[in-house]
């Protein structure tokens, strides 16, 4: 159900140019009518308000029920450090966050990891942009598990693409799950936005592409 909220989010997203729509490629090699690039965000006020959306819906969920705060290099680096002032500043949930990356530090404080050094037994969650066929947390996890014995309880996620994963009939998003253990949430899902563009005359175009795409890779 497209919820005025969700809506609010969707045209924050096509107003920033990071939901887009066109001819694209995702970087599990899909072609794709619509593409989510989160690397668009540039300016502080842009920051500031999707850190609020994302820490709606960490409140919503976990509420402080968690540790710390993960953000996977490179894009969720900034998500992270935006949703943990929002959660602190709107909520009164001031919890560490840390990063990654990509490339170990071999001088200073050395390492692969920055901010916030994770203990054992720490519920971490994660923030992210999106889950397309699940290549990147399955990139994520190692570098988690090597810091210390965690337990990664859910991942925060601005659009669900509902793709089918690695295996037929399953979604990136039900794969994590099992594989994993951790319970995805996400501000939006492609229903969501195909339902968005269903009510706008001027994106009728776009719906035969969406539902072509949406019946050869999604699942429902």
């Amino acid at each position: 159900m497209l919820t005025a909220a969700k809506k609010e989010f969707i045209e924050f997203m096509m107003s920033a140019d990071v939901l887009r729509f066109g001819d694209f490629t995702t970087k599990s090699g899909r072609k794709t009518p619509y593409f989510v690039n989160t690397g668009n965000y540039k300016t502080g006020l842009q920051n500031s308000r999707l850190g609020e959306f994302y820490a709606a819906l960490v409140k919503e969920t976990v509420g402080d029920q968690f540790d710390a705060m993960f953000g996977p290099a490179y894009k969720g680096i900034p998500l992270a450090t935006s949703v943990s002032g929002a959660l602190a500043r709107n909520y009164g949930i001031d919890k560490p966050f840390f990063f990654n990356r990509k490339e170990a530090k071999d001088h200073g404080e050395g390492g692969n990891i920055v901010g916030y050094k994770p203990q054992d037994g720490d519920r971490v969650i994660i923030i992210e942009d999106v889950i397309t066929a699940g290549t990147a947390i399955r990139e994520t996890m190692p570098v988690l598990q090597a810091c210390a014995d965690v337990k990664v309880t859910d991942m925060f996620i601005s659009v669900n693409r509902c793709e089918v994963g690695q295996n037929p009939g399953k979604t990136a998003v039900m794969e994590v799950g099992e594989e994993f253990g951790i319970k995805v949430h996400a501000l939006v899902t492609v229903q969501d936005i195909r339902e968005y563009l269903a009510d706008k005359e001027e994106y009728a175009h776009l719906l035969p592409l969406m539902d072509a795409y949406m019946k050869q890779y999604c699942v429902f």
